[in-house]
């Protein structure tokens, strides 16, 4: 008896083996959907900055808030709110209801997409934990991420809400960059827990000084796009539409102003645009100096396919701002045109070269 089970052992371990893969597996993909929808969410969120809908809903009902005004009535009450703002009454005073119902719908939907993200997120935790797919080390940064997600959340809420009061014409950029920066946190931690379950320790290599590059990179870019909130909540690129001089200037006039050094870096649109192409600059030069060295460093497959990614992004990116920045001069309000494409994709390619860096960061390990 004892050499009948013996010689089942191994079927029982590679079946167990197989089961966990199996359930790491799924996890995984539930997280990417969870990756996919929150770079739709973030892209909403453009959409609903660039179409200066933002602050059209002046409540923040969590269920009740879930359905948009269902018959005349409900959207004269919604609009009577929205003529109580500041904006309505500095910028907006001559919205018709049907002005009203197009920037409601934008910030309506971006809403609404982050409750089916919650609800994606709740029921797909829900089954996994039922049908016992969760792994021990899973429960804790699962529940992190629950938590990142309800933060998230609340952080939006006080960036509308800065909007609403005194002459805010729109909400305040440090609220809009970190709403911003939590989103990509949100979305990068997300990413990293996926691909522990997906990519094996074989894909992986190592190298301490690739590595160190990749950290310095990446910070360099956390802070670069914390400037690209800080250049869209001021909309800094219409100060300067030209390059690739700053209105004539390399180093233009006034980037130091009466205000403290901490309040010009975040308020000297000037200095925040300067910045901003700077920043550029630097990390397209750091990452074709990383991008050599990652080419002729032997890995795997994976590794090589992916280590392609960080520069052909850079440079799409790149030229994207300077599109940006060029059709800024031609904006039209309530308008949709070239800048509002080329802000709005130059947007995406951020998000996409951060989630190329986290990838190279994972798949790079310390010696």
């Amino acid at each position: 008896m004892e050499a009948y089970i013996g010689n089942f052992g191994p079927f029982r371990n590679r079946n167990y083996m197989q089961t966990t893969e199996r359930s790491s597996r799924l996890v995984a993909t539930w997280l990417l959907i969870g990756v996919g929808m929150t770079v739709i969410q973030i892209a909403l969120g453009g959409i609903t900055r660039l179409t200066g809908s933002g602050l059209s809903i002046t409540q923040w009902d969590v269920i009740t808030g879930s359905l948009p005004p269902l018959n005349e009535q409900q959207w004269m009450a919604e609009f009577e709110k929205y003529r109580q703002t500041p904006q309505f009454h500095l910028l907006n005073f001559d919205f018709t209801l049907s002005d009203f119902k197009f920037i409601f719908f934008w910030e309506w939907f971006h809403r609404l997409w982050a409750r089916t993200i919650g609800l994606v997120f709740a029921v797909g935790f829900g089954y996994f934990l039922v049908r016992k797919q969760f792994r021990k080390e899973m429960v804790q940064p699962l529940l992190a991420l629950f938590f990142l997600g309800a933060l998230q959340g609340a952080i939006g809420w006080i960036m509308v809400a800065s909007g609403l009061t005194g002459d805010a014409v729109y909400v305040q950029p440090t609220k809009l960059a970190l709403h911003f920066i939590f989103a990509l946190g949100l979305l990068s931690y997300t990413f990293w827990f996926a691909l522990q379950l997906l990519v094996p320790n074989t894909q992986r290599i190592q190298n301490s000084s690739l590595r160190k590059w990749n950290i310095g990179i990446l910070l360099l870019l956390v802070i670069q796009l914390l400037y690209g909130a800080l250049m869209a909540g001021h909309k800094a690129a219409t100060v300067a539409p030209t390059w690739p001089t700053i209105n004539g200037q390399w180093i233009p006039d006034r980037l130091m102003t009466d205000q403290s050094v901490g309040l010009n870096l975040v308020n000297n649109t000037i200095l925040i645009h300067f910045i901003h192409r700077g920043l550029a600059y630097l990390l397209c030069i750091l990452i074709v100096v990383w991008s050599i060295k990652l080419f002729k460093t032997n890995g795997s497959a994976f590794f090589h396919k992916t280590s392609r990614l960080p520069l052909l992004i850079v440079l799409v990116q790149i030229v994207l701002g300077i599109g940006s920045v060029l059709t800024s001069s031609g904006i039209i309000p309530g308008h949709w045109g070239a800048f509002e494409w080329m802000a709005q994709l130059h947007q995406l390619t951020g998000m996409l070269l951060l989630l190329s860096l986290v990838t190279t960061l994972f798949i790079i390990r310390r010696d």
